[in-house]
């Protein structure tokens, strides 16, 4: 039995890596509100690695004296 299976093509490489790029704007921008709104705020602070979701809140949490709910509401907001 032979399976065959088809690769990405080209427009889907695209595709995929402008959804990144754009993600990764959206990140920045989201960043810079954050810190607009939270003086005290540095780099360091919002950097986010993937499965680091919850150390980045935390990281916040300590920095700004909020809640998890409250940092969450705050992000919904930007």
């Amino acid at each position: 039995m032979k399976f065959f299976t088809t690769a990405p093509s080209v427009r889907n490489i695209k595709f995929e890596t402008m959804n990144k790029t754009e993600l990764k704007g959206t990140l920045n921008e989201q960043k810079g509100k954050l810190k607009q709104k939270f003086a005290a705020l540095t780099d360091d602070d919002l950097m986010y690695a993937e499965g680091k979701k919850e150390e980045m809140y935390g990281r916040l949490q300590k920095k700004l004296g909020k809640t998890k709910e409250e940092l969450h509401k705050i992000m919904e907001e930007i």
